[in-house]
């Protein structure tokens, strides 16, 4: 009786282990693949990881900013200018007719916010220009990384960087319409939008895909 008491619990052990051990085989299975690691990041050459070229569409935002920008620009002027001081009948039953816009405190008001109107879109846009990923350039030796933005007046700028100082906000596969990476040092973020092509997306991932945590 004792010799078979001693064989179930062996046997209950047995299985417990086997169920935690073929759970930990399919957790592995399902989350781990070693094709992944069998990437070589050490490239004999540079290789483009991330290509949009949208030259035409930066031309047009940035024109249009520029129009929009001498518009407000233009009101301000127009506004601190030409805006009179004309005395207002009080006993108007409409309150827009109770406004002397040629007032000191209105006329000074429209103008400032005319002009930050314009500077604000005209920043905005070239910001947007500059922090959209042309291309993204892994060097030759796998261990540095460069960056091609847009510019406001249709050029490119570089930005050559290691590795390291490189962080994916999130993965290729689960990001939304834009995808941003985050640089060292950088207050804002640069923008890689989905609809460009991944000319390499296993050694994006295994490279400047990877998020990566920098101790403060």
């Amino acid at each position: 009786m004792l010799f078979l008491i001693k064989c179930i619990e062996k046997c209950s052990i047995y299985n417990v282990l086997y169920k935690s051990n073929s759970l930990k085989t399919n957790f592995i299975k399902r989350y781990y693949n070693p094709k992944s690691f069998d990437i070589n990041t050490n490239v004999v050459k540079d290789v483009i990881l991330y290509k949009h070229p949208n030259d035409r569409f930066f031309k047009i935002v940035n024109l249009f900013a520029i129009c929009q920008f001498g518009f407000w620009t233009y009101l301000a002027l127009f506004a601190f200018t030409n805006l009179k001081d004309v005395p207002v009948d009080d006993k108007e039953e409409k309150w827009w007719r109770k406004v002397n816009l040629g007032d000191t405190k209105y006329r000074t008001t429209f103008t400032i916010i005319s002009f930050l109107i314009g500077w604000g879109i005209l920043c905005v846009t070239w910001m947007y220009s500059l922090r959209s990923v042309k291309y993204l350039i892994l060097k030759k030796g796998g261990k540095e990384v460069t960056i091609i933005t847009h510019t406001p007046t249709g050029g490119n700028k570089m930005l050559t960087l290691k590795l390291d100082n490189l962080s994916c906000k999130d993965s290729r596969t689960s990001a939304g319409s834009q995808l941003p990476i985050q640089v060292k040092g950088h207050y804002l973020h640069y923008i890689l939008d989905m609809r460009g092509a991944f000319t390499n997306p296993t050694l994006f991932d295994q490279t400047a895909g990877l998020r990566r945590k920098w101790a403060l």
